[in-house]
């Protein structure tokens, strides 16, 4: 078997961690924000930290309202062309995720200058520009810091109009729950730093951490979508459980629905997991029910990071096959992996087994 593994001297050497498993832990990131002074009113603030969005969100006017974001990250492989690569798309996604379309970014760089050449730099640019541009969006600037760990990624600005933001917080009972890729993108990542991740594999993480979410305009303007956010680095019972907080409701999620990434499953098994999965857990696990009737590596896959993972929706039952037929069409693993029902704002899993 043709091993694809971490160089020793590669990016992923120079960083403690990679790619959205690098975010604070859930728990954590409660508690700093928790004594965090809550912004003034503002009345054209359609988003702001008042829920766990992707985005801020300003009205400009009738028609028009501004996607403001931010997102950046370590690398999660070696090659700084794919490492420009992931981390623009994943940036991108929270725009996409609002409704938006994308506008303009602007690069934030932070790099150890006395240990990575400046080709290698330049190429970990140049791959965020590559996939801004597929994007259809300029690169208009942005700032360098000289850095212990190399971070790459983007302010993503986008426009969307008012009457169709989407948020995570508007689901309604009977919602079906929709998830746009597979997931293992971070125990893919763990096999690779490991040594254990195969060429199917490692191709199967470059393909889905670089595909644009460009669908979320398009589903956002589908009538019966009432909810939308991108599962990133909480995993999907993460930010399911956002959602179901933001609503009020009970998610009932499948274990089983999920499609996931070739070789995932295998190596869950094998236990192959990363420090995030483990966090996550710890951090909001009392608030899902029924993960005591599957095997751990399940749970861990669930839990696991998704560096520029799909989007999550909420659409009503009779939208849900245009929904996942749009999804198919551009070429997305989509699945139905659960519903919305009455309950309290927690995820309550079943499985088929």
């Amino acid at each position: 078997m043709d091993v694809v593994a971490a160089a020793p001297d590669g990016l992923t050497s120079l960083a403690h961690g990679g790619g959205c498993g690098c975010k604070i832990a859930p728990s954590v990131l409660q508690q700093i924000l928790a004594a965090t002074p809550a912004a003034a009113p503002f009345a054209n603030l359609l988003v702001g930290t008042e829920t766990a969005d992707d985005a801020a969100v300003w009205k400009l006017n009738d028609e028009q309202a501004l996607v403001a974001t931010t997102d950046f990250f370590m690398p999660v492989v070696d090659d700084p062309y794919d490492f420009g690569r992931i981390a623009a798309t994943n940036a991108l996604s929270d725009v996409y995720a609002m409704g938006g379309r994308p506008i303009l970014a602007l690069a934030i760089v932070g790099m150890p200058v006395n240990k990575l050449p400046v080709e290698t730099i330049r190429a970990i640019l140049s791959g965020g520009a590559a996939v801004c541009a597929e994007a259809g969006i300029p690169i208009g600037g942005g700032h360098s810091i000289d850095s212990v760990e190399p971070i790459y990624g983007l302010v993503a600005l986008g426009l969307v109009h008012p009457d169709r933001v989407q948020t995570n917080c508007r689901a309604e009972p009977g919602d079906v729950l929709i998830l746009g890729k597979a997931l293992g993108v971070g125990i893919l990542s763990a096999a690779f730093k490991q040594g254990r991740l195969d060429a199917q594999g490692y191709a199967a993480l470059i393909a889905s951490t670089t595909q644009l979410n460009s669908i979320g305009p398009d589903l956002a303007a589908l009538a019966g979508v009432h909810a939308m956010t991108d599962v990133t680095g909480f995993g999907l019972l993460g930010h399911a459980l956002e959602m179901a907080r933001g609503s009020g409701l009970t998610a009932a999620i499948e274990a089983e629905a999920p499609a996931v990434l070739p070789g995932v499953e295998a190596l869950a098994q094998a236990g192959v997991r990363t420090g995030a999965s483990g966090r996550n857990w710890a951090s909001f696990g009392a608030s899902v029910h029924g993960a005591d009737t599957l095997p751990d590596w399940r749970r861990d896959l669930l839990c696991d990071p998704q560096t520029s993972g799909g989007l999550l929706l909420a659409v009503r039952p009779e939208a849900c096959d245009a929904a996942l037929g749009m999804f198919h069409a551009r070429g997305f693993d989509a699945a139905a992996v659960g519903r919305f029902r009455s309950g309290p704002g927690e995820v309550q899993l079943t499985s088929r087994r």
